[in-house]
């Protein structure tokens, strides 16, 4: 048997939720026993709320003293580097943004060199810690394809676009807002969809064309299933190419057709199978979402190839085999 103690950041964290919480029970079958430590607080990047944040990891650190691995979701308290190498055993760093980028104190860096190995979310961000002289590993997001999956029957009206993500991201639906607008308003039966912790504001959308639904646990698979179109749109920044291209994952997984941006992992998984389009232009997201609207055939074969693509590759039947070998070598 073999102990990990992961700290992670909260329980609605999505890194936390689907880089490690959801391996845990399948871990267990290979004889790799993972307790996790989270905090109860999900805000404490300021004082005075750091501090107490610092006092409420210390639970987790002491129990990591007594196990064979502590796996690292990303740094302890945000952006800096705390308690870290107070934890026992074999450390294990598990990143899936360019966190480097944040701030210039080199605090991932400095966590870095105290863990034995790094477990990356895509290949650009493991080449940057690679120059750190670490092992790394790379590990993409994954779903779990039996929860995260098609809906048992499709909804003709209406024609929903869909957006799922954190309210930090929504600078980032905000870029296409143009074309989007454009769209809902020569194409009457369809509606966007924005998923989030926080309600967007629109200056273009007009306000029947669009619906909230706050992010919750419960609802949150059904509220992707039940969309016709995911979108994900980038910046062209290092920072979006840090990125594990997780939302359009899940709508793949849910037998989704996608639309995104050609940044990054984003940019692969266009290469990997016929499941969406690209687009960069204001004009070529107007045209995806037209040929989509336009053509269910197409959009039913983009979304079954994205749907076996997560399957055999971005799913954690698919991934915990990878995690099994790694921590087997690290101890």
């Amino acid at each position: 048997m073999i102990k990990v103690t992961a700290l992670t950041a909260n329980r609605d964290d999505p890194a936390s939720r689907f880089r490690i919480r959801q391996f845990i029970r399948p871990l267990a079958r290979f004889g790799i026993d993972v307790r996790e430590h989270y905090l109860p607080i999900t805000r404490y990047r300021r004082q005075p709320l750091a501090s107490l944040a610092l006092l409420m990891r210390l639970p987790g650190v002491a129990a990591s003293r007594t196990s064979d691995i502590t796996w690292f979701r990303r740094e302890l308290i945000p952006e800096r580097s705390t308690l870290e190498h107070l934890a026992g055993g074999r450390r294990i760093f598990d990143v899936d943004d360019a966190i480097w980028l944040l701030r210039d104190s080199g605090f991932s860096e400095k966590i870095v060199a105290s863990c034995d190995g790094v477990i990356a979310g895509n290949s650009w961000l493991a080449e940057y810690y690679q120059k750190l002289g670490k092992q790394v590993w790379v590990v993409p997001s994954s779903v779990d394809t039996g929860v995260w999956r098609p809906a048992m029957t499709t909804s003709t009206s209406p024609w929903i676009i869909g957006w799922s993500g954190t309210a930090s991201n929504l600078r980032y639906l905000q870029l296409i807002e143009e074309p989007l607008a454009q769209f809902l308003a020569q194409h009457s039966g369809t509606r966007l969809r924005v998923v989030c912790d926080r309600r967007p504001e629109f200056k273009l959308v007009p306000p029947g064309s669009w619906e909230f639904i706050e992010w919750s646990r419960e609802t949150e698979v059904e509220s992707i299933q039940t969309m016709n179109v995911g979108l994900m749109p980038l910046e062209d920044s290092d920072w979006a190419r840090g990125k594990c291209a997780f939302k359009m994952l899940l709508y793949m997984a849910c037998g989704l057709p996608v639309v995104v941006s050609p940044v990054g992992v984003n940019r692969e998984l266009l290469k990997r199978a016929e499941i969406g389009f690209a687009a960069v232009e204001p004009n070529e997201w107007f045209d995806s979402l037209r040929q989509l609207f336009e053509d269910q055939t197409l959009s039913t074969r983009f979304g079954a190839a994205g749907r076996r693509l997560v399957e055999a590759e971005y799913s954690v039947d698919a991934n915990v085999p990878r995690l099994v070998k790694i921590f087997q070598q690290v101890c």
